[in-house]
């Protein structure tokens, strides 16, 4: 659901107040600012756009040559699908994020590999983009297509669950 820009500091403080009760007033207000300004922060506007969609649930099967297909399920963070592409972006709360991509956990790699190649099924004609946003830093990491296929072809080369 989208909420309207002026009414979001409110939204945010009154869902807090409901969940976050054992919370001081001041950590629930200085949470509500910290996650205003990131998804009022420009660098981010295609992730937080009217387009996108937050919390997708997603399932499909993954293709193991010699085994049998795995099934694979979870649940994206947010999904942005334009004309042109597919991106795929996972929520990180790491206090010390990686500067470099290449030194991302390999779970969060996987976990996006996973992703990637079931929209690759639904979205066939279009580029599948997966990235990570660190909310401490904040900054938006895109994984290389070239790292996400080799976690994936990895993963499906040593482990019989996706």
């Amino acid at each position: 659901m989208d909420v309207a820009l002026e009414r979001r500091r409110d939204a945010a403080l009154n869902y807090l107040t409901r969940n976050a009760d054992g919370w001081t007033a001041g950590d629930r207000e200085a949470l509500a600012e910290g996650v205003l300004a990131l998804i009022g922060d420009t660098r981010f506007a295609p992730v937080f756009a009217p387009h996108s969609r937050a919390e997708v649930s997603i399932v499909g099967w993954l293709e193991r040559p010699g085994r049998s297909a795995a099934l694979v399920s979870g649940q994206i963070d947010r999904l942005v699908v334009t004309p042109d592409e597919v991106l795929i972006v996972d929520f990180k709360t790491n206090h010390a994020p990686p500067k470099l991509p290449a030194e991302a956990p390999p779970g969060y790699i996987r976990q996006l590999a996973l992703y990637r190649a079931v929209l690759q099924k639904l979205y066939p004609r279009l580029p599948v983009r997966a990235a990570l946003l660190w909310t401490e830093t904040p900054e938006l990491m895109e994984i290389s297509a070239p790292a996400l296929d080799a976690q994936l072809a990895g993963h499906i080369q040593r482990d019989d669950r996706a």
